[in-house]
């Protein structure tokens, strides 16, 4: 099963300033990210996989809202 941002980000133990601050983004752009991770360049998702010690091919990357679609219909 894939984790989205937030998940991995929580399950890290970072506070999304504290995230943010790591890669050197706003938090703002940060929780931007986090609601809709679909345009991020790989670079990003990169950092981010790095930072939260997952595979890249774990992460979910898209509107979050699609990822809990996907989780209801599988249920």
């Amino acid at each position: 099963m894939k984790l989205t941002l937030t998940a991995a980000r929580v399950n890290n133990g970072y506070t999304m300033k504290e995230a943010a601050a790591v890669i050197g983004v706003h938090w703002q752009t940060l929780s931007a990210w986090e609601r809709d991770s679909s345009r991020l360049t790989f670079n990003e998702a990169d950092k981010l996989s790095k930072l939260y010690h997952v595979d890249k091919d774990d992460l979910f990357f898209g509107p979050k809202n699609e990822f809990i679609r996907k989780i209801r219909q599988a249920g």
